[in-house]
């Protein structure tokens, strides 16, 4: 059976499309005018508790903030608004408005980019995925094809795109859902595919597997990244999350967010059938088609793993000598997070592919094209606006009010789970970068205001971020899986508010109070 060709794949319906489209020019149009607007206002109301720098910081972000959720431009575009608008009205000078952009989380993601750029390359993500689909246990039962879908989706955005892998497993589960028209077809049964409940069902756990391997590392997407960052900028003084650290929760939250995921849409999306006959011919078939591993998947494997024993090896030395020794203090001056990420990343301009052409593992021109520029402009604009807000004292002026919106005393486990459940409504409207860049800040200033230490709330709002499953909106793979016109809009909202659910209440709450304030010793 041959892979189904672009021309061939269904549409989304025309009435769908045309109500987000007519939804996302309102949202555009509005947040053009009331951006301004809502700053201006900002701007003219006296606030004598504010410094003047603070209060057209303020104002600047009230801008900011509305265009980052409505975007009548792109997101990239508004990051840097923010900072020049910060130079042009006197808040600080240029350098210190732009110095955030020079940040090492900058080069750790950028570094991450690029290996994930020659995986997709050379093959190496695509042999990863069928490797898992090719396995023995999974054969044609469609709830082990359903769950291998969702293992290769979960493991691959771990590490590189979360749409880079929406995108490359599309084509997998349709060739899948293509199978079991045929098998359906042969036997008598015309099936429509795009009111097919296991076909909707696989779609999903696709999107969802995506967003919930994002979760593992502090690359996996940029919520996690950013909040890194923003600790960094406004809470310097409190501990710093190593790569490591993170992947000891971002581990039990992936397994358990998968878990979730799993068995929600086994239950809400069954399959109607035991065997799908050519499933395992069609995998199979796509193994063939790989050949033997090249040495350009080799040397990127190794670039890989180089990153990746960099990342964990502190860990390794924290658990022998402990986290004050001075050899773990030597190896993080050595060989911090972002010089691992592009020692990683520059040994694939290195390693040959072969030698009397000159040819190397990686081509630069490869390699730009796979760095997502707008989302590190995204993360600068965000660590840029985040610390001024740490250093003209807005951020601690926004804490103080929310303490007394709060009581003056709240508890932790609610202060988090307001914050947490407050970045999960914004990630369902807007994109989960957008969310946590206005967020996290305003998290993070109130935890030091309400004397919490604002690592668990950082985390949290990160962990929540990700769990935007109910709209094609809130993240680029659930829009993949939408725009197969196999997931009715519907079916969408319900299963992901049911995720959403469970996720954050059974989930996200247990894990950022529990096993992050055990890892961090805080």
């Amino acid at each position: 059976m041959t892979e189904l060709k672009q021309e061939e794949l269904p549409v989304i319906e025309q009435e769908a499309v045309e109500e987000d489209e007519k939804f996302d020019r309102w949202r555009h149009v509005i947040g053009a005018f009331l951006g301004p607007l809502c700053g201006l206002l900002v701007w003219l109301t006296p606030i004598e508790a504010l410094s003047p720098e603070a209060h057209k910081l303020l104002a600047i972000m009230s801008f900011v903030a509305i265009w980052w959720i409505t975007e009548p431009v792109a997101i990239p575009v508004t990051s840097i608004l923010g900072p020049t608008l910060c130079v042009i009205f006197g808040v600080v000078n240029m350098k210190t408005a732009f110095a955030a952009f020079a940040s090492p989380i900058i080069f750790l993601f950028m570094g991450g980019f690029i290996i994930a750029k020659a995986m997709m390359v050379n093959g190496l993500d695509k042999r990863i995925a069928y490797g898992i689909m090719s396995m023995k246990w999974v054969g044609d039962n469609p709830r082990r094809i359903f769950l291998a879908i969702g293992l290769a989706c979960m493991i691959c955005s771990g590490w590189i795109s979360n749409t880079a892998t929406a995108a490359m497993m599309l084509p997998i589960a349709l060739g899948l859902l293509e199978a079991i028209r045929e098998m359906m077809a042969a036997n008598g049964k015309v099936i429509d595919l795009k009111h097919y409940k296991y076909a909707t069902g696989l779609m999903l756990m696709t999107a969802y597997a995506c967003s919930i391997g994002g979760v593992l590392t502090p690359i996996g997407t940029p919520p996690n990244i950013i909040m890194i960052g923003f600790l960094k900028e406004m809470a310097p003084d409190a501990p710093q999350i190593a790569f490591y650290q993170w992947m000891e929760w971002g581990f039990v939250a992936m397994v358990l967010y998968f878990i979730v995921a799993y068995f929600i849409l086994g239950k809400m999306f069954p399959a109607d059938v035991k065997h799908i006959e050519g499933a395992t011919e069609f995998i199979q078939e796509h193994v063939r088609q790989l050949g033997k591993w090249t040495t350009a998947q080799k040397n990127t494997l190794i670039g890989f793993l180089v990153a990746v024993i960099l990342w964990v090896t502190p860990g390794i030395l924290s658990a022998i000598y402990g986290n004050n020794s001075e050899i773990l203090k030597t190896y993080n001056q050595i060989f911090p997070e972002a010089v691992a990420a592009l020692i990683g990343a520059l040994l694939l301009f290195f390693l040959p592919v072969n030698v009397k052409k000159g040819e190397m593992t990686l081509r630069w021109k490869d390699a730009v094209q796979g760095v997502e520029w707008g989302t590190l402009l995204l993360f600068g604009g965000g660590l840029a606006m985040g610390g001024l807000m740490y250093t003209t004292g807005l951020s601690e002026w926004i804490g103080d009010a929310i303490k007394t919106m709060m009581g003056g005393n709240p508890s932790e486990i609610v202060f988090i789970a307001i914050f947490c459940i407050s970045a999960l409504l914004l990630s369902e409207l807007t994109s989960h970068t957008a969310a946590t860049n206005l967020i996290g800040p305003i998290a993070i200033g109130a935890a030091i205001s309400l004397g919490f230490s604002p690592i668990p709330v950082a985390v949290g709002i990160a962990l929540s971020s990700s769990l935007g499953f109910m709209m094609p909106v809130s993240t680029p793979p659930n829009a993949i899986v939408y725009a197969s016109g196999y997931v009715p809009i519907t079916k969408m909202i319900k299963s992901g508010a049911v995720i959403d659910f469970f996720g954050i209440l059974v989930i996200t709450i247990p894990v950022v109070l529990l096993l992050v304030k055990l890892v961090m010793g805080i």
